[in-house]
């Protein structure tokens, strides 16, 4: 079994599309389609059963995944070991979500492409549960999460920093001039991003007690953030993505504390030797982060 016939066999069951295989590893679909019958001629089995225009791993394929990644890795390691660039390169596919995108790593990308342009960032937008599941699988490299807790199955992960939350509304809100108790939100119109995102499904765990929770869902926080300056109602956001709109004016925040903490984190799959410019990524992830909180 050659080595390149592994990768290629492993990034398509990682995405479980020839084409999109194909765009990653920049070969022609056909070159990647060749390959795949040449791993299979040389083990004399089927490794994916094709079903028109879908395709998914037979159970070869299944018992031979966890071990070409092993292969991989550890090919990347003993080459590695030998050899450090003098210089970063590679594609880091990173999870991220909207809040940190817009508002956390904008310092980070700039970095990257003025001290490192050989180091190419492929940002995929996940939240939670998917994420995770990515980084498990190994479809991204390193994934950034906002969680109340900071150990996760199958993961190794670096706390970036305790990410403040930030309960707002439209000036003048009957609720803004004094502490806000748990009780007198239930009957405050809501309004938030999708489900799945962390500080939404804590925020309704501690309202259900309550009452019946009801959200209107504006799918990103720019919505949400001109809904509640607007007027139709109230939101929980990360403080890092309306500090403008409160210093200007244009949303007030409520004497409500969560009681809960949230924390950016770093993670990546537990096991896996990071090559040297994933390991960079982590390190300045750290520094700028702790630099935008004044901790640098």
């Amino acid at each position: 079994m050659e080595l390149r016939l592994l990768v290629t066999f492993e990034k398509v069951a990682t995405v479980l599309s020839f084409t999109r295989a194909a765009a990653e590893l920049s070969y022609a679909q056909s070159s990647v389609t060749g390959q795949i019958r040449t791993l299979e001629s040389a083990l004399g089995v089927e490794l994916f059963d094709r079903l028109g225009s879908r395709i998914r791993l037979t159970e070869a394929g299944e018992r031979l995944l966890p071990y070409a990644r092993q292969i991989i890795e550890l090919t990347e390691e003993a080459r590695g070991a030998v050899v450090e660039p003098a210089e970063p390169a590679g594609t880091l596919t990173v999870g991220t979500m909207e809040s940190l995108t817009s508002y956390r790593l904008p310092p980070l990308l700039e970095y990257f492409h003025h001290r490192h342009p050989r180091v190419r960032l492929a940002l995929r937008t996940t939240i939670g549960d998917e994420t995770r599941q990515a980084l498990r699988q190994g479809t991204y490299d390193v994934g950034f999460l906002m969680e109340e807790r900071t150990e996760h199955p199958g993961l190794e992960s670096a706390v970036l920093a305790v990410e403040p939350l930030a309960l707002v509304a439209a000036p003048g809100h009957a609720l803004s001039d004094s502490a806000v108790p748990t009780a007198a939100l239930a009957d405050q119109p809501l309004l938030a991003t999708e489900p799945g995102c962390a500080y939404r499904d804590l925020f309704e765990r501690e309202l259900k007690s309550f009452g019946d929770v009801q959200f209107m869902e504006f799918g990103t926080i720019e919505a949400t953030k001109r809904a509640a300056a607007a007027g139709l109602g109230i939101a929980l956001l990360p403080e890092v993505t309306v500090a403008a709109e409160l210093a200007e004016g244009s949303l007030v925040r409520l004497g409500w504390e969560p009681p809960f903490t949230l924390r950016t984190q770093l993670a990546w799959r537990a096991g896996k030797r990071l090559p040297a410019h994933a390991r960079l990524f982590v390190e300045q992830a750290r520094r700028l982060v702790a630099e935008q909180d004044g901790r640098g």
